[in-house]
């Protein structure tokens, strides 16, 4: 059945990119229009990140390398969806996500990095952490899940542990998702009316506003011990999630020589406005 009504407006006038912009744009209010280009940009842009991707995924089983991604950050600053981003096309078989639960009473008793270390890349394989061991670092202290001698103790042995891993030929990429008070305020009102993301907000959620000073203190205390020129930390700014979701890929695909780097005919180098190796007198939004 031919196109009836404004579809059929809409098609008998598309001659290319820009006449399709312009018959868009007269249907609909210029605020819808800026959005949808946007969204448009955006998606066209992520594919051809993710075709990067696949490069590099294959290049890393090729050459049997390790590579492990940590993603830490506030609640809300946008660690899943990102994660997501870089997975959606990988082959699952030389690729894993590890977000592990709370430590059971048997591994309370163990050496802390133990239950991490298992997870640790394969020759060959790609590993995303949705938060790692620094749950010890920030969150754990924060929230009053760790005593001083258990924190103290970590925040001395996970250089050297990184180190070590370092020395092994692990490749580690340490990134903190920066958003800012608002905007974390913002996406938990959100999360709560949508029935599909309720699940995401919880009781520590909530007291992630009340105790952000104490957040604060602790992700200094993490960057000031833990940054280290072997196992840098990389601060993503992400009140704007799109933008954060492509740079952190760019970040990522920057730090490789693979095959066909490039290919994708987009650029692989991060905006400095958006990715910032720590330093101690950057300007951060959290």
């Amino acid at each position: 059945m031919a196109p009836t009504g404004r579809a059929a407006k809409v098609i008998s006038n598309y001659s290319g990119k820009e006449a399709f912009k312009n018959v868009v744009q007269s249907n609909i209010t210029n605020k819808n229009y800026e959005s949808l280009i946007e969204t448009i940009d955006y998606e066209s842009e992520l594919l051809k990140l993710q075709a990067e991707l696949v490069d590099l995924q294959q290049w890393t089983a090729k050459h049997k390398k390790r590579v492990c991604v940590l993603f830490e950050g506030r609640d809300a600053a946008g660690k899943g969806g990102a994660i997501r981003r870089f997975t959606e096309h990988l082959n699952p078989r030389s690729m894993r996500v590890v977000a592990l639960t709370k430590p059971t009473e048997i591994e309370k008793g163990q050496w802390y990095f133990r239950r991490y270390i298992k997870e640790l890349p394969e020759p060959g394989e790609l590993v995303f952490f949705d938060r790692s061991w620094y749950n010890r670092a920030v969150v754990e202290p924060v929230m009053d899940f760790c005593g001083d001698e258990q924190y103290n103790k970590f925040m001395v042995q996970v250089p050297e542990f990184e180190h070590m891993l370092y020395e092994d030929g692990v490749i580690i990429i340490k990134f903190w998702f920066s958003i800012s008070k608002e905007e974390q305020k913002k996406r938990f009102k959100s999360r709560l009316k949508n029935p599909l993301k309720q699940w995401k907000f919880s009781p520590v959620d909530k007291e992630g506003q009340k105790r952000w000073d104490k957040y604060t203190f602790y992700k200094e205390q993490m960057f000031s011990k833990t940054h280290t020129s072997f196992s840098p930390w990389i601060i993503i700014k992400t009140n704007n999630k799109k933008q954060a979701r492509l740079e952190s890929i760019r970040y990522v695909l920057s730090r490789f020589d693979y095959d066909r780097k490039g290919s994708s005919k987009t650029s692989v180098l991060p905006d400095p406005n958006v990715v910032q190796r720590y330093h101690r007198m950057i300007t951060q939004i959290d």
